[in-house]
């Protein structure tokens, strides 16, 4: 695995490369990457990178995302295979559809989308900013697409009516955690905090003593010392929590949260990546310029 990373290093040097890396990435991938967050920190940094070649270790949206912000740079995601099951519940079909049946709504879609859905929003919103993003918005009616829990969140924080797109959308990895896993894990952990993210279901949410996107997380937990957190989000988060806060312990809320498609991506692959620059993140034009306005609109409007 070192020479592996010494090559990997040796690449980006030469290609002027940056690797990017979501909280849910394997511990090696984070440990090789220039910047590991959240959607929101992510999308930023791919705008104001100075890199020609952006590696970016996430799922599909989140490369497309980082393509459409960098139309002139070159995103290469190390596995086409790391497809977002969120996203893919949100066809363009389904949000032409509901648009039509409320003409008057302003779209709000979580970044967990595809870009062609994208193209249609009016605005993109992040877990860390879901609520903030609606309150901002012009119609007291809003479609929200495609997580119901994270719709729950935002509905949380405005007196707007919030539709979601489709009605049962929701991520597989953090759906499943469940009000009897908490109890587990509270029984075991009784000083524990609880600290999940919006994409749990509401019970759970309900349960939580913070809600929090996945650098929320990592922040509040920087804040303090001596603690004990339970976390319900996909386990791959434990790693940076227990690099940048190692005086608090973490437990996860759930051991079976975990998201497959994160995992798909591996230093092979990235080495790979480099190699070859490719797969390369190839979006339509007429896509791209839709998408990147209601993305903007987020960025200028999030703090």
């Amino acid at each position: 695995m070192a020479m592996r990373k010494e090559r990997i290093e040796a690449l980006k040097r030469k290609k002027n490369a940056i690797i990017l890396a979501h909280n849910y990435q394997r511990a090696e991938v984070q440990d090789i990457a220039e910047f590991v967050g959240d959607s929101l920190e992510l999308a930023r940094i791919a705008m104001d990178t100075t890199a020609d070649l952006i590696i970016f270790c996430g799922v599909d949206f989140m490369a497309e995302t980082a393509a459409i912000l960098n139309p002139h740079k070159k995103v290469i995601i190390p596995d086409v295979c790391a497809i977002c099951p969120m996203a893919q519940q949100l066809p363009q079909e389904v949000l032409r559809a509901a648009k039509s049946e409320h003409p008057d709504a302003e779209v709000v879609l979580y970044v967990n989308t595809l870009a062609e859905s994208k193209a249609l929003a009016d605005c993109i919103c992040t877990s860390a900013n879901a609520q903030e993003i609606v309150r901002a918005m012009d119609a007291p009616t809003i479609l929200f697409g495609p997580d119901r829990n994270l719709a729950y969140h935002a509905q949380k924080g405005t007196s707007k009516t919030i539709i979601p797109v489709p009605e049962h959308g929701n991520c597989p990895s953090h759906h499943q955690i469940t009000l009897e896993d908490l109890q587990e894990a509270k029984d075991a952990h009784p000083n524990a905090r609880i600290m999940v993210h919006p994409e749990c279901i509401p019970e759970v949410q309900d349960r939580a003593d913070y809600i929090a996107s996945t650098s929320g997380m990592v922040k509040i937990c920087k804040a303090v010392e001596d603690e004990e957190f339970l976390i319900g989000t996909e386990i791959g988060l434990l790693h940076r929590l227990e690099k940048e806060a190692p005086g608090n312990k973490f437990y996860p809320l759930s051991n079976t949260a975990v998201c497959p498609q994160m995992k798909m991506i591996t230093l092979e692959k990235i080495e790979a990546a480099l190699e070859h620059e490719q797969p390369e993140v190839v979006i339509p034009p007429g896509i791209m310029e839709k998408a990147r306005k209601p993305i903007e609109r987020m960025l200028a409007l999030s703090v």
